[in-house]
C-alpha cells in the first residue's frame, strides 16, 4: 500500500495555535495538547500494519554504550522496515541525522525515531554525580544543571534523556545511590520537580529541550542486602509514605515519560505489573506519557519466573509498559500473542498512541531534523559558560565532614604534595553515567591546583599507591574508558616515593577513596571503607607529621571512623564533573566557602545498614544522646548506635549559630498556617551559605510516625557577624500522611518543630492541629 508520507508529517501549526489560544493553566496545556494530537495519532494508527505498530514499540540501540548483555543488529534494515520507534545512546549529530534521514525517507511511512540517551548529570560539560547535586540543596542550581545539560543534549540530537532518577535508598551498599538523591522523600521530590523543568523547560517543543524519564518506577533503591537487581520487598504503607512521592512529584512536575525497574513489585516484576503501572500511575495519578522498560527488562521477567517470553512479553504491554528497550519481546512475540486472542489491539494501539503523542509534542513531525543543526553542536556544547557552572555547582555540592584547627581553607603560599591514585586520575572526576564526557578533558586535582595556583604554591605530586592491592577488583572498578593505570613499581617504592615528597611540603593533600566505577550500576559492596592500600598510605602521611587534609572520593557514603578520628581535615568532594579539579581547588583555598550537607547518613559500619534519620521508634528506644549501651533498648552491643555522620550534615569555614525559635501561634485549625522563625548568626570569620532545615514530629497517630521529617529548608548566605531571621511556614497540607488504609489523611494532635543545622538538631518548639476549620 502506497502512502503520502506529507499526510503523517503535515504542519501542526495551527493545532498548536489552537492550544496556545485555549490554555490557561499546565495542568490544561497538557490536557489540551493531547487533545489536539488525538486525531493525527488515530489517522496515522489507521494506516500502520501491526508489524508497523509494533515497531514503535521496540527501543533497541545503536549506540557505544551498553548497561547489559544484549545488543541489537540490523538496526537499520529493521528501521527500514518500520520496526523500529526510536534509538538511544548514538552519539554525533550526523549519525543521528544520518539514522533519521532512514526512518523518514526510507520506511513506508516516515515516522521519526525518537533519540534517547543517558544524560544523567551533564552532557559534555558534566555536573557532579546526583547525590553530589543533592547536597547542595540548591534547587536554582539543580534546574540550572539539568537545563545546561539539555541544551547540550539537544544541540547533539538527543530529544530524550532516561533522567532523573528519584528512588530513595537507605542503603549505601548499593552502587546506584551515586545516581539518585539520598534517603529523604521530600528533598527528593524537591529535585525530581526541579530536574523535569530543567530538562523539559516550558515548551517541549523548542529545539533545545529534552523530554525527561522518571526512573526506576518503583522502589528499586531497596534492594535486599544492597545488592543491585536484586528483590524489593516493603509494605504498602511504607511505599505510600516514603518510597512513591518523587514519583508522583515528577509526575505533577509533567514528565513525558517513565522507566519501569527491574525488581518485583508485591512480587510480580514491575515491567509486567498492572497495579504499577496502570492503577497507580495512571488512573490514580493521572500519567498519561509513556511507559519505557530498563535495558532488557521484557526478557529478564522470564528469570523472575512468571512465564516464557511470549507470555511475558504479553503481561508487560497488559500492565502498562509502552516502550520495549532491547529485548524486542513486543517486535517478535505480540503479533502471535494477538492472533491468539491474548493480547488486543486495542491494547497495542493504546501503547502506539502514546508513543506517536511523545513525538507529535516534540516536534518531530513538524521537523524531524529539528535536532540535528550542526551550528548548534559546534556553539553551544562544552562552553566555557556551560564550563564555569558546572565548577560553581560542584563546589557548592562539597561537603565539609571535619576540620579541626581550622587547617582549611589553605593558604595560597608554600609548598603543597599532592599524594593519591586520585591525584591526576582526570579521566575519573566526572564519576559514573557521564556516557557523553570527554574524560580526558576533565581537569584533575593537580592539574586544577597548578592552573589556579601554581604561581605562587609550589604544587609536587606522587601517586603513592596504586587504586587497591586486588588487582582483579581495580579492573572492575575502572570500566569504561576509566582506568587508572596501575603502577608497575611494588607497594613499598610508591610509598617510599610519597613519604619523600611528602617531606618537601607544608601540607599534604591525600585524594583518596573510590574511583568512578566503584559506585554506579552493577557495583555494590559489602566493604564501605576506603580501600586498604590507600588507608595504609594514609596513615603513613600522618605520621609523617605533616597537616593532613583528606579530599575524599566517593559515590556513596563510606564508613569513615578511623579517618574521622585521626585525619585533621576531610572535604568529601563526590564526583565533581569535568571541572573538578579547578573547583576542588576554589574550596581548599577559601576563594568558595564549601557549604553542602549530607543527604545520605554516613555509617560507622556496614553492621549500621540500613540506617537513615527519619527511622520510626521502637517500643524501647534508646534515649541518652551520647550513644551509650543500654541493655534491652534498642542499640548494638559493639558500636554505638547513632550515625557517623548525619542527614543533613556539613560543616563551612565559619560557625553558625541558631536561637530564637518562635511560632506565631500554638494551635492551628485544618484550614490554617503557623509561621516559624529562627534567627542564625555568623559567628565565624567568613561570609558563608547554611542550609537551614525545618524537621516535624507527629507525636501521636493512628500509625506510626518517624521520628522527625524534614518538611522545609532553606539556602542563605549570610555575612561574617550578621544574624539573619529565617521564616518557613507549616500548612495543615504538610501534615498529612498515607493510613493504614492508604487514605491521605490528617489527624488532630501534638506536633514538634525541629530547626537547626542538621536532622540531630534538637531546638525545638510544639504546637496543636485541632479539628477545627
Amino acid at each position: 500500500m502506497k502512502v503520502n508520507k506529507s499526510i503523517i508529517r503535515s504542519t501542526t501549526f495551527c493545532l498548536v495555535t489552537l492550544f496556545i489560544l485555549g490554555c490557561n493553566s499546565e495542568k490544561n496545556s497538557k490536557i489540551s495538547i493531547e487533545e489536539s494530537y488525538a486525531s493525527k495519532v488515530d489517522s496515522i494508527i489507521q494506516l500502520m500494519t501491526i508489524e508497523e505498530k509494533l515497531g514503535q514499540l521496540n527501543l533497541p540501540t545503536d549506540g557505544d554504550i551498553t548497561t547489559g548483555t544484549s545488543k541489537s543488529s540490523d538496526v537499520a534494515k529493521q528501521i527500514e522496515e518500520g520496526k523500529v520507534g526510536g534509538l538511544f545512546n548514538v552519539k554525533s549529530v550526523e549519525k543521528i541525522r544520518e539514522i533519521q534521514t532512514i526512518a523518514v525517507q526510507q520506511s513506508r511511512l516516515g515516522i521519526p525515531l525518537l533519540f534517547g540517551m543517558d544524560v544523567i548529570h551533564g552532557y559534555k560539560s558534566t555536573f557532579p554525580i546526583p547525590l553530589a547535586l543533592s547536597s547542595s540543596w540548591n534547587m536554582e542550581l539543580i534546574e540550572k544543571a539539568a537545563r545546561i545539560s539539555a541544551q547540550e543534549a539537544s544541540a547533539s540530537g538527543i530529544n530524550w534523556t532516561f533522567s532523573p532518577m528519584v528512588d530513595i535508598s537507605r542503603d549505601p551498599r548499593w552502587g546506584r545511590v551515586s545516581e539518585g538523591n539520598g534517603e529523604d522523600t521530600h528533598l527528593a521530590g524537591k529535585i525530581a520537580k526541579a530536574m523535569v523543568k530543567g530538562y523539559q523547560g516550558e515548551d517541549l517543543a523548542a529545539n533545545n529541550t529534552v523530554m525527561a524519564c522518571v526512573k526506576h518506577f518503583a522502589l528499586y533503591g531497596a534492594p535486599e542486602a544492597g545488592k543491585e537487581y536484586n528483590t524489593v520487598d516493603m509494605s504498602r504503607i511504607r511505599m505510600y509514605n516514603e518510597y512513591l512521592p518523587p514519583y508522583k512529584a515528577a509526575i505533577e512536575a509533567g514528565v513525558g515519560s517513565v522507566m519501569s525497574s527491574f525488581n518485583e513489585v508485591d512480587g510480580v516484576p514491575a515491567t509486567g505489573n498492572k497495579w504499577l503501572l496502570t492503577d497507580l500511575l495512571r488512573e490514580e495519578w493521572g500519567f498519561d506519557g509513556f511507559v519505557v522498560t530498563d535495558y532488557t527488562a521484557i526478557e529478564e521477567m522470564q528469570y523472575h519466573g512468571v512465564g516464557n517470553f511470549h507470555e511475558v512479553s504479553a503481561q508487560a504491554l497488559k500492565a502498562g509498559t509502552d516502550l520495549d528497550m532491547v529485548s524486542e519481546g513486543f517486535l517478535k512475540t505480540l503479533k502471535k500473542s494477538h492472533e491468539d486472542g491474548v493480547v488486543k489491539m486495542k491494547d497495542i494501539d493504546k501503547a502506539v498512541a502514546r508513543i506517536l503523542t511523545a513525538k507529535f509534542q516534540l516536534g518531530l513531525f513538524d521537523d524531524p531534523y529539528k535536532y540535528c543543526d550542526l551550528n548548534r553542536a559546534k556553539s553551544e556544547v562544552y562552553t566555557s559558560e556551560n564550563r564555569d557552572m558546572a565548577r560553581r555547582v560542584a563546589t557548592e555540592s562539597m561537603v565539609l565532614l571535619k576540620n579541626e584547627d581550622q587547617l582549611l581553607p589553605l593558604k595560597k603560599s608554600g609548598t603543597i604534595a599532592v599524594i593519591g591514585p586520585l591525584a591526576v586520575a582526570s579521566n575519573n572526576m566526572a564519576g559514573t553515567w557521564s556516557v557523553a564526557t570527554d574524560q580526558e578533558k576533565s581537569i584533575s586535582v593537580f592539574e586544577g591546583l597548578q592552573q589556579t595556583v601554581g604561581d605562587r604554591v609550589t604544587i609536587l605530586h606522587a601517586k603513592g599507591s596504586n587504586l587497591d592491592y586486588d588487582l582483579e577488583l581495580e579492573k572492575r572498578a575502572t570500566l569504561f574508558g576509566k582506568t587508572i593505570t596501575r603502577d608497575g613499581r611494588t607497594d613499598k617504592q610508591l610509598l617510599d616515593e610519597a613519604l619523600r615528597v611528602a617531606s618537601q611540603a607544608d601540607v599534604i593533600v591525600a585524594t583518596l577513596g573510590e574511583s568512578a566505577e566503584f559506585s554506579g550500576e552493577s557495583s555494590s559492596r559489602t566493604n564501605l571503607g576506603i580501600p586498604q592500600v590507600q588507608k595504609d598510605l594514609l596513615k603513613a602521611l600522618l605520621e609523617t607529621g605533616k597537616p593532613v587534609v583528606l579530599v575524599l572520593f566517593a559515590g556513596r557514603p563510606l564508613t569513615l571512623v578511623e579517618e574521622n578520628d585521626t585525619v585533621p581535615a576531610i572535604l568529601n568532594v563526590w564526583f565533581p564533573g569535568s571541572e573538578a579539579g579547578f573547583a576542588i581547588s576554589d574550596v581548599l583555598f577559601g576563594d568558595v566557602n564549601p557549604s553542602g550537607k549530607l543527604t545520605m547518613t554516613f555509617p560507622r559500619n556496614v553492621g549500621q545498614i540500613p540506617i537513615y534519620y527519619n527511622h520510626k521508634n521502637t517500643g524501647r528506644p534508646l534515649n541518652n544522646s551520647e550513644g551509650k549501651f543500654e541493655k534491652y533498648k534498642s542499640n548494638y552491643l559493639d558500636v554505638r548506635n547513632e550515625p557517623l555522620y548525619p542527614f543533613g550534615y556539613g560543616l563551612s569555614y565559619t560557625t553558625f549559630e541558631y536561637s530564637n525559635l518562635k511560632i506565631d501561634k500554638t494551635s492551628i485549625g485544618m484550614d490554617e498556617e503557623i509561621n516559624v522563625s529562627v534567627d542564625v548568626k555568623n559567628t565565624g570569620n567568613y561570609d558563608g551559605k547554611e542550609i537551614v532545615q525545618l524537621y516535624i514530629r507527629d507525636v501521636v497517630a493512628s500509625v506510626t510516625r518517624p521520628v522527625k521529617e524534614l518538611k522545609g529548608f532553606q539556602k542563605i548566605l549570610i555575612k561574617k557577624d550578621e544574624t539573619k531571621t529565617v521564616n518557613f511556614t507549616i500548612s495543615a497540607e504538610d501534615l498529612k500522611f498515607y493510613n493504614y488504609n492508604l487514605d491521605f489523611v490528617i489527624e488532630p494532635g501534638d506536633f514538634e518543630v525541629f530547626v537547626g543545622e542538621n536532622s540531630n538538631t534538637n531546638l525545638k518548639t510544639s504546637f496543636r492541629l485541632t479539628s477545627r476549620n
